[in-house]
């Protein structure tokens, strides 16, 4: 939080509370809750501009609820407004004061010695931590007031959280019915092909007896089976069980064309739909910088902060990627069907860094 802009908030605060005041009685006498509302949420844009708050607007404010704020904000304005004049007052006495001492100007006969400005300097540093965590405090008291009572109320969040359940559940449906077709797309179009191939080329050889159609189909039949491994590491590895999230990386690093560094590691493994949306995280990201980004060099970053895993790919290519293509965004609604988030920065010009973020706690 900018301290600048939390004073400045701090002070607007103060104003508002004085004009609560005269807004609460007009609404009373008039019997409008109109001009409550407004003053409500104009508060709530206060605070989350300038003192941090959480963008938690309802979509829309109860004048109950509306008015029970400025009841409770009031005095907090009020707190606020008497913290800041003590702040200003002792600056105000500590650069006057310095300026008489400086000058010979002792009005009131105190000599500046080192004693007494040990003493004042002490003095002086308890009251301004005191004032300033008396203005944290406020910033505080007014966050949670916003939250309490101008935010969703529970039955808003549990019909929101619901909102969101389904949309991912939608996601997910889409994102596996795409993955269907496109594995159906590479068994038709590469393996069912080349063990045509196979079948032709072993009928020949049985009606010619040639060795050399028999070699042929040899190769096409380790190259088809080569395919199927790659069609079945595509669709979910093996080492990813046995080895883990760092090693099934490493494997994928190996087969990238472009160079991979790989670094950091996760303390201990996550539940296996936190460790496989992590994965095709990081895979979806190499297999876009490599064949799209036209990048170098690729960085990927493992890593686990508190019950949050975060895995980081940043390539040095072209950039220009868009979050809302199927891949990238395929993968955002499985992420978000585990209540994680997927953000991908990447301006023109490069570079691109991809950052998953999954709550495994």
């Amino acid at each position: 939080m900018n301290p600048v802009r939390a004073g400045v908030g701090i002070a607007l605060g103060m104003v508002s509370a004085i004009a609560a005041l005269a807004v609460l009685a007009v609404g009373a006498l008039v019997r409008s809750p109109g001009p409550v509302v407004r003053l409500a949420a104009l508060e709530q844009r206060r605070v989350t501009a300038l003192l941090g708050g959480s963008p938690t607007f309802s979509d829309g404010i109860e004048p109950r609820r509306a008015a029970a704020y400025l009841w409770c904000r009031v005095p907090v304005g009020l707190l606020g407004g008497g913290a800041l004049f003590l702040l200003a007052t002792g600056a105000w006495t500590t650069v006057s004061g310095l300026s008489r001492w400086l000058t010979g100007h002792n009005a009131d006969g105190m000599a500046p010695t080192w004693p007494v400005a040990g003493y004042l300097l002490a003095v002086g540093l308890l009251l301004l931590f005191l004032d300033l965590a008396g203005l944290a405090a406020v910033a505080e008291l007014e966050r949670r007031l916003v939250s309490r009572f101008l935010g969703p109320d529970e039955v808003a969040r549990m019909r929101r959280r619901i909102d969101e359940l389904a949309a991912t559940r939608s996601g997910i449906l889409e994102a596996v019915d795409a993955e269907r077709r496109r594995i159906e797309r590479d068994l038709h179009d590469g393996l069912q092909q080349r063990l045509v191939v196979v079948a032709m080329l072993l009928g020949r050889a049985r009606r010619r007896d040639s060795q050399e159609l028999y070699r042929q189909a040899q190769a096409e039949a380790e190259q088809a089976l080569e395919e199927l491994r790659q069609v079945a590491w595509r669709v979910y590895p093996a080492s990813l069980d046995e080895l883990g999230l760092r090693e099934a990386l490493a494997v994928d690093a190996e087969r990238s064309p472009v160079p991979v560094h790989l670094s950091g590691d996760l303390t201990q493994r996550p539940a296996p739909a936190v460790e496989t949306a992590a994965y095709f995280a990081v895979r979806e990201a190499l297999t876009n910088a490599a064949k799209h980004a036209g990048a170098s060099r690729i960085e990927v970053l493992i890593g686990r902060d508190a019950d949050l895993v975060r895995v980081s790919v940043r390539d040095d290519g072209c950039g220009g990627a868009d979050p809302t293509g199927p891949g990238l965004a395929g993968l955002a609604r499985r992420i978000a069907a585990l209540d994680g988030r997927l953000t991908v920065d990447s301006p023109l010009g490069g570079p691109t860094r991809v950052v998953v973020e999954l709550p495994c706690g």
